[in-house]
């Protein structure tokens, strides 16, 4: 059983709440049981240096968690005076999955910044923080293509992302928090919604895992990622 009760291939609940904020160009709260992400995207007409000229835009993000999205505050990391090593691993992973499904010459030559901070945290910050940035840059580009400025979509596909793992034995889809910090293996599967890996970070934490339970994962993931997109599309239709 696990601790909340849930399948072992059942998902938390998902809620994607679109404009939580008012001055970002696309921005949801999104919701995957008791982990709370605010997603903002925010459009600049210029590009880093290394893209001047090119034709082709650029989409990055940033992450940071709120002091007490945990159950003991955490410091502000402005206050330490400079970002951790997880938040910059964090940040990297959510800027590239999210440019994996973008056309970046049909974005033309402008940038979009996706920024995700965590309210609270009860596992899968990161793959919340993906499945809901997309969404925030979904918004983002449909403000561009209804003013004209882009005629071209260049999302190409939704992206999304699930944590899957091996607990008390058995590999369960979505973990939360109790289940994470005990989980023999853990792993975040990045996918397309047409169901093409992005990325896979998968680590084995005191036990090891055989290919069959990796198979098992894959297809779990399979399930979780559905979910998730199915819910992405249902929010911005």
């Amino acid at each position: 059983m696990r601790p909340s009760g849930r399948n072992v291939d059942e998902m938390r609940p998902i809620s994607i709440e679109l404009g939580a904020t008012k001055h970002a160009e696309g921005s949801c709260m999104i919701k995957i049981g008791d982990t709370h992400v605010l997603c903002t995207a925010s459009l600049e007409e210029r590009v880093p240096p290394f893209l001047r000229n090119s034709g082709q835009g650029w989409v990055t993000a940033e992450y940071g968690m709120l002091p007490r999205a945990t159950n003991t505050r955490m410091r502000r990391e402005a206050a330490v005076g400079k970002q951790g090593g997880r938040t910059v691993e964090i940040q990297r992973l959510i800027g590239r999955a999210l440019r994996a499904g973008v056309d970046r010459q049909a974005l033309g030559e402008r940038q979009i910044t996706v920024d995700c901070d965590v309210i609270q945290a009860d596992g899968g910050t990161r793959c919340a923080s993906i499945t809901g940035g997309w969404v925030a840059l979904r918004l983002a580009v449909n403000k561009l293509m209804k003013a004209g400025d882009i005629v071209t979509d260049p999302l190409v596909d939704p992206v999304a992302a699930v944590s899957c793992g091996i607990y008390a034995g058995q590999p369960v889809l979505d973990l939360d928090y109790p289940e994470d910090s005990e989980a023999g293996v853990d792993g975040n599967f990045v996918m397309t919604g047409s169901g093409k890996l992005i990325e896979v970070q998968m680590s084995a934490e005191g036990a090891t895992f055989t290919h069959k339970q990796m198979s098992e994962l894959m297809a779990l993931a399979d399930k979780g990622i559905a979910a998730l997109v199915a819910a992405q599309k249902a929010a911005v239709a």
